[in-house]
């Protein structure tokens, strides 16, 4: 069995030789002669999925003073109702990938959406905490599940030259959200934002009906003619998709031949490398203190006497601007490259915003704090948008073989979501021990987060899913 798997996987990377554009003309005939529109609108599609994550993270912080008032809850029944979004992540997060590759990843979307539709209608209609809490909770689910499915869909669809792109547009449009839901969150009561945010619900709900199925889920699930015609309708009606139909086969056949994973078969040599690359990219993201800095943004800026609402409109257009600028780069310069900028970027923010508050706690140089504290705050958010925000993710949505894509898709978004409220419960903790010494134990992290990059996590710019983890899962 092991030498009809090595002849299986033999072609798939003797045919990347790293002579660029030509060459994949020439491995993808339809390449530079048919528009992928279908590509492009099925993208759109599901990155609305990303923009209602955003709107749902996004929701709480500009409403928090307004629902206080208006159902007369406590700070701590608030607290709750902003935290228990995270939850609800985590449980989306673990049932995410089953359901995917159980119903197809359209099925699964309109599953989500349906939890997202429900949840905003319970926070409209709430009277009380608990159909908040209810409603939060759901919410948070359909966001959990969102952030597996969607850049696990675009990767699947997408052609090679634009993935990475085209995957990272998922990033792009969770800040999108979370940026609008700032702004507008600023003028509008906090039931009439709960009835807006669910617009990206109605686009994904109609638009799910107008595009194609993963056609690499329906070659897993057996369904030859399906395989082929979407793979068709992706590439456009002319173009000749035989060689990647061939490839995309080829290797669902090799996995066939494999017994049925299960969550322990993760940790088996043959994918044990991909874990570790999914898995450490996410503790890489979270465990670098971005949810602190993201949630608290606003009273860091004000600890370091400047305003927190001026430092928060710059946060959010900085990081929109960026995200975006990243997105482009990414399939132009390749995922590592942009991880170890951003990385780096990371850790002279860090080091920037410690210093800042150590002279702020021993009164040295008390005019140069804010100047450091924003300058840090603000280096630090445009590097981690530029790559450690999108990157792993669209890491994430390659290395996995269809055949454990859904089970340790799970398991790297759920340590991803762990690490998020880890971060953001812990970081007021970190900060009233000593605020110079959070940002120092960050860069540390982020500096460990660099040598992981170096060391483990390949380049997957150029080439197709097969032949990434042809080479990673041997």
């Amino acid at each position: 069995m092991a030498i009809k798997e090595e002849e299986t996987r033999e072609p798939l990377m003797a045919v990347e030789d790293g002579s660029g554009d030509h060459e994949s003309s020439r491995e993808h005939p339809w390449m530079g002669r048919e528009h992928p529109w279908m590509v492009y609108f099925s993208t759109f599609v599901a990155v609305c999925g990303s923009y209602e994550f955003g709107t749902c993270a996004g929701y709480s912080s500009p409403t928090q003073t307004a629902i206080r008032e208006d159902l007369n809850l406590s700070l701590e029944q608030y607290s709750l109702f902003g935290s228990i979004l995270t939850f609800g992540a985590m449980i989306g997060a673990i049932t995410s990938g089953p359901i995917a590759d159980y119903i197809g990843r359209k099925g699964a979307m309109r599953v989500y959406t349906a939890f997202c539709v429900a949840g905003w209608l319970s926070i409209y209609f709430a009277q009380e905490a608990l159909a908040l809490d209810i409603g939060r909770l759901a919410t948070g689910y359909g966001m959990g599940a969102f952030s597996y499915v969607v850049p696990v869909f675009i990767a699947e669809i997408a052609p090679k030259n634009l993935r990475g792109s085209l995957t990272a547009a998922n990033q792009f449009m969770i800040c999108a959200g979370v940026s609008v839901s700032f702004i507008i969150g600023t003028v509008l009561t906090w039931r009439t934002l709960a009835l807006v945010d669910l617009v990206p619900c109605t686009v994904l709900i109609f638009g799910l009906f107008f595009i194609p199925e993963s056609p690499r889920w329906l070659a897993k699930t057996g369904r030859q003619k399906e395989f082929e015609a979407t793979l068709q309708k992706l590439r456009g009606k002319n173009a000749n998709i035989s060689h990647e139909a061939a490839e995309i086969q080829d290797y669902i056949t090799t996995l066939e031949k494999l017994p049925k994973a299960k969550l322990l078969d993760l940790f088996q040599r043959r994918y044990l490398r991909s874990v570790i690359i999914g898995i450490g990219l996410m503790v890489c993201q979270q465990f670098g203190g971005i949810n602190g800095v993201c949630f608290y943004t606003s009273s860091i800026f004000e600890s370091a006497g400047f305003s927190g609402s001026l430092g928060t409109i710059i946060y959010a257009i900085l990081q929109v601007v960026i995200t975006g600028l990243g997105a482009i780069a990414v399939d132009r310069v390749g995922r590592k490259p942009l991880l170890l900028v951003s990385g780096s970027g990371l850790v002279l923010g860090c080091v920037l915003s410690a210093i800042s508050f150590y002279l702020k706690v021993h009164d040295l140089s008390l005019q140069a704090v804010p100047i450091l504290a924003v300058t840090g705050i603000l280096v630090y958010i445009g590097a981690f948008s530029i790559g450690m925000g999108a990157v792993p993710w669209v890491v994430m949505s390659e290395i996995f073989p269809i055949n454990i894509k859904g089970q340790a898709g799970s398991l790297a978004t759920l340590v991803n979501w762990f690490g998020a409220w880890l971060c953001s419960y812990s970081f007021n903790f970190l900060i009233s021990w000593s605020s110079y010494g959070t940002f120092i134990l960050y860069a540390a992290i982020n500096t460990l987060a660099i040598l992981f990059i170096i060391v483990v996590v390949p380049e997957t710019k150029g080439k197709t899913l097969e032949q990434i983890q042809a080479a990673i899962n041997v």
